[in-house]
Order: C-alpha cells, then sequence, then structure tokens
C-alpha cells in the first residue's frame, strides 16, 4: 500500500476523538481510516451527543466518553453552544473522560492477543478536534501526547491565531460599514471573509477560538485538512507564526477522503443511493447537485425561492433538502406544483453520498454552503462551485473559491428566484461557466498529483506515521 510502513511496530494504536457533528466526524474517521490503512491500529472514542455506529467500522475498536452535554442544549444543536457545554462538563467532571481514555490507551481486541509481538496496542497518541480542549487536559494529566486535527482549511486556523489582533485592529466584531474593508494581515480575506456566526454571541465564539489556539499551541503536532496544492503560502505562513511553540509536526494532509478506503458509514444521515442510478440516466455535465452541508439553515421564504429557481432555471438537479433545512421545521415540505414543475428534470433527496455524487460524469456543478468538506469534495472531483456561505468558515472558503482559485463564485444578496436562475445558469452554460470549469479541471489535477506516492499529502502522512511509531 502506498505509505505503508512494515514491521511490527507498524502495530501501534492510535486514538482519535471527533468532535460530534457530521463535518468534525468525517475527515477525523477518514485519517483514522488513513492511519489504519499504513498498519497502525486505531481507537475510536466517541460521545453519546450524535453517536457514532461502531458496527459500521469493524476495524476499529469504539469507546464511548461520557458528554455532560444538556438535554436542551444538544436538542438546540448550536455547535458552538454544545462544544462550551461539553467541555466545561468535563473540565467540571473529569473522572469519566480520565477513565474513558485510561481503557483507550490499553491494548485491546484479538489483534492485540498474538504473543509473538510485543503489546502494540498500546496507544501512542491521541488525535483530537481543535475544539476538544477539556480532553486534552486530560490525555496530558495521563502523559498522553495529543496531536490536533483541523478540519478546516490553513488560511482558518491563521484567523484563529489572528483573532485577537483582528478585535485589537477593530475589524471585529463586523460592522457593515466595514464589511470589504481588506485584512491586510490575512490576504485575500476582508472583514466579511473573517469567522464568524450571526446566531451565536460573539464572546462565545472568542472563547470557542481562544480554546482552539489553546489546544493547538499545547499539542505535539497539528494535522490540517488541506493541501499545498490549495494552500501552499498558508501553511508557510502558519510554519512561521507557530515556530515558536516548537511543534515538531505542522502537515498539510488532505484531502483526507482521498487518502482513505475505509471511512464509509460515519455519515448521521442514512444516505439515498437512488440518486445514482438517476444520475446514470443524465447526459455528463447536465445536472447541478445543491446541497447546503449538515447545519446551515434558511428562512421559509428563502426555502421556496431556492425551490423556484432551481425549477425555473430549467436545468437538471440534484437537491438535497435534509430534516432541519429551514428553521423551525424539523421536517421541510416542498412548494405546492414544485414536483409538477420538475418532473423528470429535477430529484430531490434526504441525504446524498455526496463524494460519490460529485465524482459522477453526469454533474456538472454544485450549489453549497462552502463548508470546508464541501469545499475540498468538489474541488477533489474538479466540479465549479456556487457558494453561499452561511457562518463561521464559509465565508473565507468562498473566497478562496471565487477570487483565489477561480472555481466558482459566490451568490451573495438576497435569495430571489430570479438571482438564484440566473446564478445556475451562469454557472452551468455560457463561456464564463466553461472557463471556471476548466480551471477547476487543472485544479483537480494539482491535487491529485499531492496524492501520488510522491506527493506532498503522502509524504505528510508517511511522516505522520513515522512521528507516532517514534512516540
Amino acid at each position: 500500500m502506498a505509505g505503508g510502513v512494515p514491521g511490527r511496530e507498524a502495530r501501534r494504536r492510535a486514538l482519535v476523538f471527533p468532535l460530534p457533528f457530521q463535518g468534525h466526524i468525517d475527515p477525523m474517521m477518514h485519517l483514522a481510516g488513513a492511519l489504519h490503512a499504513r498498519g497502525l491500529a486505531v481507537t475510536v472514542l466517541h460521545t453519546r451527543f450524535n453517536a457514532l455506529r461502531p458496527a459500521r467500522h469493524p476495524e476499529f475498536r469504539f469507546v464511548e466518553v461520557p458528554d455532560g452535554v444538556p438535554a436542551d442544549v444538544a436538542a438546540a444543536g448550536r455547535i458552538i453552544d454544545v462544544i462550551l457545554a461539553m467541555n466545561a462538563a468535563m473540565e467540571a467532571s473529569p473522572a469519566g473522560v480520565r477513565a474513558a481514555l485510561a481503557s483507550a490507551m490499553l491494548a485491546g481486541g484479538e489483534e492485540e492477543q498474538e504473543a509473538e509481538r510485543r503489546p502494540r496496542g498500546a496507544a501512542a497518541c491521541l488525535f483530537i478536534d481543535g475544539n476538544l480542549l477539556a480532553v486534552q487536559r486530560v490525555a496530558a494529566a495521563l502523559g498522553l501526547p495529543t496531536l490536533v486535527l483541523r478540519t478546516g482549511s490553513a488560511a482558518c486556523l491563521r484567523c484563529f491565531l489572528a483573532y485577537p489582533m483582528l478585535h485589537e485592529k477593530g475589524f471585529l466584531p463586523p460592522q457593515e460599514s466595514n464589511l470589504y474593508t481588506p485584512v491586510p494581515e490575512l490576504p485575500p480575506l476582508r472583514v466579511k471573509d473573517l469567522f464568524f456566526s450571526p446566531v451565536s454571541n460573539h464572546e462565545k465564539v472568542r472563547e470557542v477560538l481562544a480554546r482552539i489556539t489553546e489546544s493547538v499551541r499545547n499539542s505535539s503536532g497539528v494535522v490540517i485538512n488541506t493541501s499545498e496544492a490549495l494552500e501552499a503560502a498558508e501553511m508557510e505562513q502558519l510554519r512561521g507564526e507557530l515556530a515558536g511553540d516548537g511543534l515538531p509536526l505542522l502537515l498539510a494532509a488532505g484531502p483526507l477522503h482521498k487518502l482513505s478506503s475505509r471511512s464509509a458509514g460515519s455519515s448521521l444521515l442514512d444516505q439515498d443511493r437512488s440518486c445514482i442510478a438517476w444520475l446514470d440516466t443524465r447526459p455528463p455535465g447536465s445536472v447541478l447537485y445543491a446541497s447546503f452541508g449538515s447545519l446551515a439553515a434558511m428562512d421559509p421564504g428563502e426555502f421556496l425561492e431556492v425551490a423556484w429557481g432551481l425549477a425555473d432555471s430549467g436545468h437538471p438537479f440534484l437537491w438535497v433538502v435534509r430534516p432541519k433545512l429551514v428553521r423551525g421545521c424539523d421536517s421541510v415540505q416542498l412548494p405546492d406544483g414544485f414536483e409538477d414543475a420538475v418532473k423528470g428534470r429535477g430529484m430531490v433527496i434526504r441525504w446524498a453520498p455526496q463524494q460519490e455524487v460529485l465524482a459522477h460524469r453526469a454533474v456538472g456543478g454544485f450549489w453549497t454552503h462552502g463548508g470546508w468538506n464541501s469545499t475540498l469534495e468538489g474541488v477533489g472531483e474538479g466540479v465549479p462551485m456556487i457558494c453561499r456561505p452561511d457562518a463561521v468558515d464559509q465565508m473565507m472558503n468562498a473566497r478562496y473559491v471565487q477570487d483565489v482559485w477561480g472555481v466558482g463564485f459566490e451568490l451573495e444578496g438576497e435569495l430571489e428566484r430570479g438571482r438564484i436562475r440566473d446564478a445556475v445558469r451562469r454557472l452551468m452554460e455560457g463561456e464564463e461557466g466553461a472557463e471556471m470549469r476548466e480551471r477547476a479541471k487543472v485544479l483537480r489535477r494539482k491535487v491529485a498529483d499531492c496524492l501520488e506516492s510522491s506527493g506532498s499529502s503522502q509524504i505528510a502522512m508517511d511522516k505522520l506515521v513515522s512521528y507516532i511509531l517514534s512516540l
């Protein structure tokens, strides 16, 4: 296998602990699959909140960790509130986390019982999501090295590290008067592109980002789910900014979903695979795939405009309408007359096998919220994008899609069916769309080169495994 490390020491165990939200679970499970493919045993720690399903991953051990998230906070599902509540509970009562970590650190499973090998199942290190500072502190008390997986971009991590400066200089919190003001310390970002949540108290955002910064600076290494082909300059800048912390590793080892073949089944929603057979019937490059991620939501009026904008575009489309896509609605109803208007041309499903959809020959464009996973998946398949960012890091991702890589554009302003119709046509037809599509194909090849045996992402993974074996 590419990047494999032969020998009995390759059976050392790595622990991984994802933040329990879909956009954080997926890259951590991809990392787990990549490490397992290189000969490491893997134990997955997980919470009861948004619990994973161990039966889908027989190659891994699973250990449940008490999360202490209050029922009302869990029900609301706001990521920043859950992060703060989870860390507070773990810090107030660390015994449960300590017991779970201590159990996970021990050898386990049949593969560790072979007498001819040394006790290789004992954990070498723990990979944590950067939001789990409380877990890092318990691991430190147990003498277990931690590495941080950053599930966003290198540009996003630079923004986190710069957050105090951004406040000192008055860029944040953003004001209507300065949204388009460039931030010279973080090119090409403007104030409107900075990490921000319109639905959470800004002081909570500051606290979460300060804790992520602490977890990064206190770690034994940082792995970023990005590629040197996409963010070489940002990675170099990060190395300079973190040099004083003595990090032995700062690696661009992505896109992780391209390095792992063992991560299927980490979806919290059941995927509707009937869309693949439907795509099989469509001409190459003819279908717009529209999906706004696992958390982004819109108002009821916006939902209607999206529906009729897609209908009026005249293009075939596959649209993911998941539960709670519309604020205040657990289940979402399509508008009257919509299904008749798009019959034979549009398909609406609850959740999609997105990586497979984007790789399908019929898909010629991607309307996305601009989450980093979706952005990487679109780039990785050479699919041009319409970006409609909602919050957090999605604005800066859209900025890179449009102004750095030139593989799509941001749909700004009010969601109105005529503007949506025109945006779909802009992407899917005409000279401008063709140019974006060509640039997307070129960028896909550059990313693919990083995934070759001598490419930067494979080299980064080899460095990571060698480091783990040295612990």
